[in-house]
């Protein structure tokens, strides 16, 4: 059989076409919501709806940075010193710092989204004891 050829497509042995980025998950009113809330560690009201860009594998986040911003469900509020803060440090030690699971708090508050009663109670429980 000659004369036969196997063609095969440019990507077929690329490294970069199996690096596939997922489409960020975009909710406007679950940021709205978020930012009315209060402040996941000091209660202070008015806050940033601060994404989590460190990841979590146990939760099935993945690591962000750059020009990429993670999906909406992975946010938090976080008053405009505390998000400063965030973003001014090893994210994960930050967290530490202040006792808080950020990634369970996230998904809680994205599962509940509207709902202030239990989403006033999911903070309540994780923010730390003053």
């Amino acid at each position: 059989m000659t004369g036969q050829r196997i063609v095969r497509p440019p990507t077929a042995f690329s490294v970069a076409s199996t690096k596939q980025r997922r489409p960020r998950e975009k909710n406007e009113s679950h940021l709205s919501f978020i930012r009315s809330l209060k402040c996941c560690i000091c209660g202070a009201p008015g806050p940033d709806a601060a994404h989590l860009r460190a990841a979590s594998v146990i939760h099935g986040k993945r690591e962000t940075g750059g020009s990429e911003k993670p999906s909406d469900k992975w946010v938090v509020p976080l008053c405009r010193t505390h998000h400063t803060q965030q973003h001014g440090m090893n994210e994960l030690r930050f967290w530490a710092m202040h006792n808080i699971e950020p990634f369970g708090l996230a998904l809680s508050l994205y599962a509940h989204s509207g709902d202030d009663e239990i989403c006033e109670s999911v903070l309540n429980a994780h923010r730390p004891p003053k």
